[in-house]
Formats: structure tokens, C-alpha cells, sequence
């Protein structure tokens, strides 16, 4: 093997032609060389983006509520009791039936994406939920001081870890880009959650989300930016077809939406305005990356070159 590869440098070195065409891919009657995700892109892809929503939403609830920002904080503590209500929701249905989702916590493996992120979801919606009936009844302030806290903890895992999970598939637009995907899909949650603080928080205490807003903008952009380069041709998923227009819109929306928060947020439509943007554009995010993976696990080709390649 190393020998003909040596002639076939040698060959293009000096110039000779090759007596035998290289050979092009094709696979067993051009079917999928691995089984495209089954999973619902408006359940899963919903998860990854409320997940997303409810964890970085608990880290600004927290900051929020240790600077005194009272209003920003009750709204974001009931948002990301919402959004971890709805994303438990999307997954049980994409599941079938709800004891699977309780099966799954039935062992703890540290190795496996998934059980991780069950025992997550877990441990931090009742913290969430324990947060928002604090704040908005006002009753055990002490109790809901400590569950603010333990979801801000928990928080930043529970918008990471989906990034981890696609990742750990054979799936080529996110295996390949599994060392930038769990920082995409934070950066993502942390221009929504910036967004749900503009919609839903009042002006005068808006001064934190707007710099979060700018710079999860930034942050999202690089990062898609770095996957793009790791994945060479498998690259191609991200930026043609749904994927392609949903990415495109997500770049759009997140940059522009960040600019506006860290310029005309002290105005309260410019706010409004700039929050839907950015919560547009994280949506966008999500089921752009879904939808190439799919594309990539459909083209046999996106498997097999990026292997002979050595990437």
C-alpha cells in the first residue's frame, strides 16, 4: 500500500500520466452508507433550542437576580421553567412514549451523552421550577435563592450538552464537527436567553443582556465559522439545500440582532425588536444543524471521502 501511494506521488511529480483513472466513489446502489437520524426535526431540533434556552436563561436569571434586576430576573426564571417544560415535552413525544424518558434514569453512565443529559434535565427542572414559583409568589426566598443558584449551576450544561450529544453520533456534518458544536450550541443559547432578557425585561435593566447579545453574536459567528473549516468538504452541508438558507438566516438575524441590542437597546422597540431577532436567529441555528446532518448522513459521499482523505 505505502509503495503504490509513493508511485502515485512520484507519477504526479514528474508529470507522467496514469495508465488507470483514479477510481470515483459509488456506493451499493448509491443507498446511505450509515441510517440518516430518525429523529423528528421539529421535536428534536425544538429540544436543542428550548434546552438551550431554559439552561443559558438560568445563568442570566441568577446574575439578575444578584444585582438586583427583580423583573428580569422573575421573567427569566419563568422562561426557562417554560422552555425546559416544553423541551421535556418535545423529547418524551419524539420518544413515543414517556416511561422511556424514565427508563433512561434507571443506570448513570458518564461515558454516555445521553444518560448524562437525562440525569441533567432531571436535577435541573426542579431546581427551575422551585426558582420561578419562588420569584413569582415570593414566598421561600431563601429556598428560591439556593434553586436560582443550583440551575445557574446546572445551567450551562443543560445548554451545552445537546452539542455533545449530536456529536456523538456517525453522523458527518456533527462528528466532524464535534469539537465546536458544544460551543455553537452555547453560544446559541446564550443569544437567546440575551433575547428572551430584551423581549421580556424592562429597559433600565437591560444593560447586561445587550452585552451578552453582542457577544454571544460574535462568539456564534466564529465558532460556525471554525466547524466550516474542520469539516472541509462535509462543510458543503452547512452552507447548501435547508440547511444552507436556515444558517444563512441564523447569521443574519444573530448579527444583526446583537448590533441592535448593543447599540439601540436602551429603547425599548429597538430592544423587542433585536430580542426576537436573536431568538429567530438561535432557532434558525438548531434546525440548520439538523438539517445538515441529515444531509450529510443521506450522501454516502460525505462518509467515505473525508475517510480516505484521513480526516
Amino acid at each position: 500500500m505505502t509503495g503504490t501511494r509513493g508511485a502515485g506521488r512520484r507519477r504526479a511529480r514528474t508529470g507522467e500520466q496514469l495508465m488507470v483513472p483514479r477510481a470515483e466513489f459509488d456506493s451499493y446502489y448509491g443507498r446511505p452508507v450509515i441510517k440518516a437520524p430518525s429523529w423528528a426535526a421539529r421535536d428534536i431540533a425544538g429540544y436543542f433550542f428550548l434546552g438551550g434556552l431554559a439552561g443559558a436563561g438560568s445563568v442570566v436569571a441568577a446574575g439578575a437576580h444578584l444585582t438586583g434586576r427583580g423583573r428580569t430576573a422573575t421573567a427569566m426564571k419563568v422562561s426557562s421553567l417554560t422552555a425546559v417544560s416544553l423541551s421535556a415535552a418535545a423529547l418524551i413525544h419524539d420518544l413515543g412514549r414517556p416511561e422511556r424518558f424514565a427508563n433512561m434514569l434507571r443506570v448513570f453512565k458518564p461515558t454516555s451523552p445521553m444518560s448524562v443529559g437525562s440525569w441533567l434535565l432531571s436535577a435541573y427542572g426542579p431546581a427551575a421550577g422551585a426558582a420561578a414559583v419562588s420569584a413569582v409568589t415570593g414566598r421561600l426566598p431563601r429556598a428560591g435563592a439556593a434553586a436560582t443558584a443550583a440551575a445557574a449551576l446546572l445551567g450551562p450544561a443543560v445548554a451545552a450538552y445537546t452539542g455533545v450529544l449530536a456529536a456523538d453520533t456517525a453522523v458527518p456534518a456533527w462528528h466532524g464537527a464535534h469539537r465546536e458544536l458544544p460551543y455553537l450550541f452555547a453560544a446559541s443559547a446564550t443569544a437567546a436567553a440575551a433575547g428572551m432578557a430584551l423581549v421580556a425585561g424592562p429597559v433600565r435593566e437591560n444593560t447586561p443582556a445587550r452585552c451578552a447579545a453582542g457577544l454571544a453574536a460574535l462568539a456564534e459567528t466564529a465558532v460556525t465559522e471554525a466547524a466550516e473549516h474542520r469539516l472541509g468538504m462535509v462543510a458543503e452541508t452547512y452552507r447548501e439545500g435547508r440547511a444552507g438558507t436556515l444558517l444563512r438566516a441564523s447569521r443574519v438575524l444573530t448579527l444583526a440582532g446583537g448590533l441592535a441590542a448593543a447599540c439601540l437597546g436602551h429603547r425599548r422597540p429597538a430592544a423587542v425588536a433585536s430580542g426576537l431577532a436573536l431568538l429567530a436567529g438561535s432557532v434558525c441555528t438548531r434546525f440548520g444543524v439538523f438539517a445538515a446532518g441529515v444531509a450529510s448522513a443521506e450522501d454516502p459521499k460525505y462518509t467515505v471521502v473525508p475517510q480516505r482523505e484521513g480526516t
